[in-house]
Order: structure tokens, then C-alpha cells, then sequence
């Protein structure tokens, strides 16, 4: 199969991905918090949208200290979110409206409250012990190695009752497994398809280029960056072989749509994931085009965004990933990360424009968009006022670490969490203008923000104009424009200090998108031989604009602020 193989059994590189985080999403029972039967009332919004596959975040039984990614039960509904019923009837409505579910599976690490990890946790003779990494301490007493977590603080938990340590990459309560042990792969295994018999129909794979472990456990010396141990654990000795045992036995005779999310991974490692001959996933998540504005690759510190970074980024993974027939996952927004029209952006004065064009911007390239919710209306980062207002583990944590361990004052650490913090992006759905944005009749597990009177759903499909309908006329013309699917990718800016544009072809047509990323008019002149060859005495159609009145496709071009458009030239033999 080609990277640009657009058959039925690769539907999804024609399809949109609507990601829901369903704390935040819709509350059906006033408890303040999302629920399965919110999402299945809102699927007349997404079908109306245009959606594919919805991809639902983890409603499994968890403790919730890292917000349902600290598995207890991979069978069961947590409560807080519904029943198996609701979830079945969620299934049905969405094929009934001929669209597909995609669902999280968390497996580099279990809640450390799973019965599999509380029967390891029993004894050192238990045969639950392999499921997990143990490890006696160091000679001194202390940790094993020199590993750290990703929420801060060191990688491994000391356990009183057998005397040993745990590895937690992650929250101290996530464990994480032992793929090495073949048992652990199988019940991994078994989980999976179990939620494929029940008609899921994809899965996205949390942190899954993580489980494959040096077994040395080395220290890490420092010699590269960040020194934190990832470089024995990132995409590791056995990883390929995993996903390709899981791929054999689950998500190729199920015909399943997955994604792989790739933490620190390089391009390589994420053609090898998605190209369709290795068997392994659909598309990759990479995120190095969101930490631009990481100095150094500090998250917990700020800096303006490389704009010329970002752009290179995602030339060199459209390139790299069309040239070793890989496939992209396109986003600029999750639950992780703040909103990136706050971040890459105006938020104020030039909401709708910014929106729209970063919409335009990352839709016009070779992947499968995924759109988080609320980004279809243009939601901010919301107001924070204080501290207390954080629900997130990461961001409580660092709040604390960025003043015990960094010397940040308070009110330092405070304006560094609250331009990152994850929570940024959990901030409830902003559905009308009525009390709690319309998420909820009780109290809301985490602020609404207090701009919601002016951003909301009900507001946007009044306007054809809106956020909204510009990103259901992009998710349409997916399905439309061949191009899209199959084009090459070529940058054309040049660097240009506010334009990001690149072209796309692929023999019959070129698709062209220009983007002005700064709240000051400028200009854009096409690269000679670009437009002699693709532009010149043909006769360009505007896909899309986000401006009253649009410009004609010239050589030079003048952009207002925020001004973003897609053309469509046809390529005569």
C-alpha cells in the first residue's frame, strides 16, 4: 500500500478526528462533571460538523489523579461517566449516523489501584510481581537510577512491604508495566480486544513508544539532553516488535484506525510506526512543533514561539513523512496543552481571524486533522485569577517546584502555570450563553471560563461567518480536493519573519495556503519558479479565506492581520 493509498482500508486519511475530553464536555446529570450520555446528546453537533471518528479520552474505572490516564479497571465504565449501557447506546448513535469511535488505551502504565498491581504489590513471590518494574534500591538506600518523571520528581516509588521500588514514569499512582514479561502483552492484548468485539472502532495509544525499557536501567549521565532518562526508554529496544504483535493479532483483523502518541520520538522511528508496511499504527502524534516556545526545551519556562522553528518543523515532518510514506496526525491542540490560539495567536482583538487561521494553516497539510473541543468556536486559555483554581496534577505540582526547587517566587510560578498548564485546554465546553456556559446545572469540576458569554456554540451557528462553519467547510473539503490527501508538500516562505505558506501537488492541481501569523499588514511575494510553474496563467479558485472580501491569487500579495487563505489551481497537461 502507498503512503498516498486512499482505499477503503486507509478511509481515515480522508476523514476528521473531533477529540473529546469528556470531564469537560457535556454534563447530563448535574453532578458537574462530563458524562457518556453528554456526548451521545451532542452527536447531531459533530455529525453537523462533519465529523469522522470522535475520539472519546479514557472513561474507564480510575482513581483520577491523572484524570482517568491511571487505569484501576480496563473493562469497566467509570461511574462517574455512565454505565457499559450508555456506553453501548453512545456506539449506536454514533453508527447510526455512520460515524466511528475511537478510544484511549493506556498501557505503558497502570493505576497503582488495578488488581493486577495490588496483587504484585503483595508479595515478591506473586505472579502479578512480573507485571510490573521492581527494583532493590541503590546502595546508599536510595532510588534505583537517576530517572525522572514527567510530572517532576524522581521516577521511582519505594514500596514499605517488600522493601523494593517501583518505576513510575508518570504520576506516582501510575506504575508502569513490564512488556518484557509475555503475560502482560497478552492480557494488553485480550483488553484490546475486547473493546474491538464490542464495535470500537480505532484506538489511540497513549504514551505507547515508552514501553519498551533499557533492562540495563543505566543512570543517565547527562551527555544529552534533558538528562532525565528518557533516551533509555523513547522508542526502545523491543517497541516495534510490540505494536507489530499487537497490530497482527488486534488492529489489522479488526481493521481498525489507531494512533500512536510518540513522546520525544523522532521522525524515523514515526515513519517506521505508520508506514504501512511495517505494521504497526495509522498515524503518529508528534509534538515537537509544540514546544517552539520551550527555551532550551523547558517547559516550565516561558518564551515568546520561534515562529521559523514551528514552520520548519512541520515541513520537515510533511517531507520526511510523504517521503518514507509515513502519515501525520495534524493538530495544534490537546488535553495537554494550552490553546493554541492563545499560544501562536491573538485571542483579543483578532479571536476569529486567528482562529480560522491556524485552522487553515494545519488542515491544508498531508494528515489526519484532529479538532479538540471547544477549538471549533475559538475558546482561549481561560481567565485564571488564582492557584486554587488548577485541578491539574502537573500544574499543582510545578506550582510547588518551580518555587522549592527553581527560586521562582510565587507570583513567578504562578504566570508560568498559568500560560502552560494542561488545564488550560479542560476548561468546560462552552455551549450557550445560560448559567455554566450550558455544561452543567450543578458546579462545575473546574472553573467555566467568564468570557463564555461571548464564545459559545449557539452564538456560531447563528453566523455563517463563525470559527465554526469555516472549520465545517475545511473538515468538507478533505473529502472534496484530492490534493489534500495526496500532495506533495513544498514550503515557499522562505523564511518570511510573519508568512508561513506552502503549496501542495500532485500533478493535476496545487493547492496553495498562505497564512499571516502577526496582527500587522504585510506582503508576500511566490518564489519565481513556483509560480511559473503552478500559478501563472491559470485560473486560481479561493477554497477558503477568512477575510470579508479575499484577495486574487497574485504574485505579490498583501495580507491584513491574521489573514489566511487556501487556493486551488488547476494543473492543465
Amino acid at each position: 500500500m502507498s503512503s498516498n493509498d486512499t482505499t477503503s482500508s486507509s478511509w481515515w486519511k480522508t476523514s476528521t478526528v473531533y477529540q473529546v475530553y469528556p470531564k469537560s464536555f457535556n454534563d447530563t446529570t448535574g453532578s458537574g462533571t462530563g458524562d457518556i450520555r453528554g456526548l451521545t446528546e451532542k452527536l447531531d453537533y459533530l455529525q453537523h460538523l462533519g465529523i469522522d471518528i470522535v475520539w472519546l479520552q479514557p472513561v474507564y474505572v480510575s482513581p483520577q489523579n491523572d484524570n482517568g490516564y491511571d487505569v484501576a479497571d480496563y473493562y469497566e465504565i467509570n461511574p462517574d461517566f455512565g454505565t457499559m449501557e450508555d456506553f453501548d447506546e453512545l456506539l449506536k448513535g454514533l453508527k447510526d449516523r455512520g460515524m466511528k469511535l475511537m478510544i484511549d488505551i493506556v498501557v505503558n502504565h497502570s493505576s497503582t489501584e488495578h488488581e493486577w498491581f495490588k496483587q504484585a504489590r503483595s508479595s515478591k513471590d506473586n505472579p502479578y510481581r512480573d507485571y510490573y518494574i521492581w527494583k532493590d534500591p541503590a546502595p546508599d538506600g536510595g532510588v534505583p537510577n537517576n530517572w525522572q518523571s514527567k510530572f517532576g520528581g524522581p521516577a521511582w516509588q519505594y514500596d514499605e512491604q517488600t522493601g523494593q521500588y517501583f518505576l513510575t514514569l508518570f504520576d506516582k499512582t501510575q506504575a508502569d508495566l513490564n512488556w518484557e514479561n509475555e503475560q502482560v502483552r497478552k492480557a494488553v492484548r485480550d483488553m484490546i480486544k475486547f473493546w474491538a468485539e464490542k464495535g470500537v472502532d480505532g484506538f489511540r495509544m497513549d504514551v505507547i513508544n515508552l514501553i519498551s525499557k533499557d533492562q540495563r536501567f543505566p543512570n543517565d549521565d547527562g551527555s544529552e539532553g534533558p538528562g532525565d532518562g528518557r533516551k533509555f526508554y523513547t522508542d526502545g529496544p523491543r517497541v516495534h516488535e510490540y505494536v507489530t504483535e499487537m497490530y497482527d493479532e488486534v488492529f489489522g483483523p479488526y481493521n481498525m484506525v489507531t494512533v500512536g502518541e510518540m513522546s520525544s520520538t523522532t521522525l524515523e522511528h514515526c515513519i517506521r510506526y505508520s508506514n504501512p508496511a511495517s505494521r504497526e499504527f495509522s498515524m503518529t502524534f508528534n509534538f515537537h512543533h509544540l514546544k517552539v516556545d520551550y527555551p532550551n526545551g523547558q517547559k516550565w519556562e516561558l518564551m515568546p514561539y520561534d515562529f521559523e522553528a514551528m514552520k520548519r518543523l512541520f515541513s520537515e515532518w510533511q517531507t520526511g513523512m510523504q517521503a518514507g510514506g509515513g502519515w501525520n496526525a495534524l493538530f495544534l491542540n490537546n488535553h495537554d496543552q494550552p490553546r493554541a490560539l492563545s499560544r501562536f495567536a491573538d485571542d483579543g482583538d483578532y479571536r476569529a481571524e486567528s482562529a480560522k487561521m491556524l485552522a487553515t494553516t494545519i488542515h491544508g497539510m498531508q494528515g489526519t486533522p484532529y479538532v479538540y473541543q471547544g477549538e471549533e468556536i475559538g475558546m482561549p486559555n481561560p481567565v485564571w485569577n488564582d492557584v486554587s483554581e488548577f485541578r491539574d496534577i502537573e500544574s499543582t505540582n510545578m506550582y510547588r517546584l518551580l518555587q522549592e526547587e527553581r527560586g521562582k517566587t510565587a507570583e513567578e510560578a504562578f504566570a508560568i502555570v498559568k500560560e502552560r498548564s494542561r488545564d488550560n485546554s479542560r476548561t468546560p465546553m462552552q455551549w450557550d450563553d445560560s448559567k455554566n456556559a450550558g455544561f452543567t446545572t450543578g458546579t462545575p469540576w473546574i472553573k467555566v471560563d467568564e468570557r463564555y458569554p461571548s464564545i459559545h456554540v449557539a452564538e456560531q451557528l447563528d453566523d455563517p461567518n463563525s470559527i465554526y462553519y469555516h472549520y465545517r467547510k475545511l473538515i468538507a473539503l478533505r473529502k472534496q480536493v484530492p490534493v489534500l490527501t495526496d500532495g506533495l508538500y513544498e514550503r515557499l516562505d522562505d523564511a518570511h519573519p510573519e508568512v508561513f505558506a506552502y503549496a501542495r501537488t500532485n500533478g493535476n492541481e496545487t493547492l496553495i495556503v498562505v497564512s499571516n501569523f502577526s496582527k500587522k499588514d504585510v506582503s508576500f511575494t511566490f518564489p519565481a519558479a513556483v509560480w511559473n510553474d503552478h500559478v501563472s496563467g491559470k485560473t486560481a479558485k479561493l477554497l477558503i479565506g477568512n477575510t470579508e472580501t479575499s484577495p486574487d491569487l497574485e504574485q505579490v500579495i498583501s495580507l491584513r492581520p491574521y489573514a489566511s487563505y487556501m487556493w486551488l489551481v488547476p494543473q492543465e497537461d
